[in-house]
């Protein structure tokens, strides 16, 4: 790049020319090499853009590193453009970390738990830092900031929330963190006091360790195994936000007219959807009651939040289910309309997804940059130049 043309033009110029592009384009061009990620991520050039009809978000389908693992400091984030079919990579070079561990996002922020440098001694020796730090940032305009550093069990064993207003939720079966910018929270019709912008920590009291928790609008929404030890039976539980400092108390969600909708799927899960008023449940379609019933399919169901009813939304065909047939382990996640599957050394993704006629399809994403354990994990990520940290 040091011999390019493009060296030579002048800044203005350069920008000129990539506020032509779409936003696919500039994302793409930041991959290409140091000089054109920090010319499409300066300050200038995301002024003069804020005025194009660039489009508001580019869809991705981000990829997490399997349990246990981090990225580097220098490594990148794998994500897959569902308008073009084509894989990405966004560099995380710009943070000051020892390992990178990207986790879910929100309005075009991504959020990683992240491991400070390791501290330096006097006789200048590096002692690791056994904190952990929760990361937001935007990797199209390179802006971070870090949130509160935390213990490492909280990274381990947490489910992170991200919503509207900044808001940050940490989540286990005994405990939330509650974490917003300044010194008195408006989310929707709460206020809860913070002081120098720390941590709040509420008492959890689930039944059991949440499992594929989400954050719609202004409430938290969750399925927990309140069965036996021989036997799961699986719930759905939900507090609101502004009840945490006050009762504490989850709310049972079911109605009698539900039947037993939650005990024909197997391991079922909760993904978010587009609309703030549907979630959607998956999980393996029983063909019997016995305990060890095997499954027939890949079942989605979706949740009405207003009326309070239940409908299917989409069946895995057959043909693709075959291919999961003979994997021991497999993952679902999504949102927005989208919902993925991957399996063990399976090195492709089923994707359902509701399109504008709001008729479901089925369909592969090819290409799958490979995991060490061969399963991917992930999330969806809007990447947006106009999010700011």
């Amino acid at each position: 790049m040091d011999s390019s043309p493009f060296n030579l033009l002048p800044q203005d110029t350069l920008h000129q020319i990539f506020s032509r592009l779409s936003l696919r384009q500039i994302a793409t061009c930041k991959c290409v090499c140091k000089a054109l990620s920090s010319a499409v991520s300066s300050p200038a050039f995301l002024h003069l853009i804020s005025d194009q009809s660039l489009p508001a978000s580019l869809s991705l389908l981000a990829l997490k590193p399997f349990n246990g693992h981090h990225l580097s400091a220098d490594s990148a984030l794998d994500a897959f453009d569902l308008s073009e079919n084509q894989w990405l990579r966004f560099s995380l070079s710009f943070l000051p970390f020892s390992s990178l561990h990207p986790i879910t996002a929100y309005y075009g922020l991504l959020y990683l738990w992240a491991s400070p440098l390791p501290l330096l001694e006097p006789n200048n020796a590096h002692v690791p830092n056994s904190q952990k730090a929760l990361v937001v940032c935007n990797p199209l305009t390179r802006q971070f900031k870090t949130l509160p550093q935390l213990g490492s069990a909280w990274s381990i064993h947490g489910s992170v929330l991200a919503g509207s207003t900044n808001v940050v939720l940490v989540l286990t079966e005994l405990a939330i963190l509650y974490y917003c910018e300044g010194n008195n929270i408006g989310y929707n019709d709460m206020n809860i006091s913070v002081v120098n912008n720390s941590w709040l920590k509420f008492s959890s009291n689930l039944p059991s360790k949440p499992r594929s928790p989400i954050l719609v609008s202004d409430f938290i929404l969750t399925l927990c195994d309140v069965g036996t030890p021989w036997r799961s039976q699986w719930a759905m539980f939900k507090m609101k936000i502004s009840d945490m400092e006050k009762t504490q108390q989850w709310d049972r969600v079911q109605k009698r007219e539900w039947g037993e909708v939650f005990d024909i799927l197997k391991r079922p899960r909760l993904v978010k959807a587009g609309n703030e008023k549907k979630v959607y449940m998956v999980g393996g379609l029983k063909n019997s009651q016995a305990l060890q019933s095997l499954c027939t399919t890949v079942l989605i169901l979706k949740l009405d939040l207003e009326s309070m009813q239940w409908e299917e939304a989409g069946r895995m065909p057959m043909k693709m289910y075959r291919c999961f047939l003979e994997c021991t382990k497999f993952k679902v996640f999504g949102g927005g309309n989208r919902i993925c599957f991957s399996a063990k050394k399976l090195e492709r993704l089923a994707l359902w997804e509701e399109n504008k006629e709001g008729k479901p399809e089925w369909k592969w994403i090819e290409g799958v940059p490979k995991d060490d354990d061969g399963l991917c994990r992930g999330f969806m990520f809007d990447a947006r130049l106009d999010a700011v940290v």
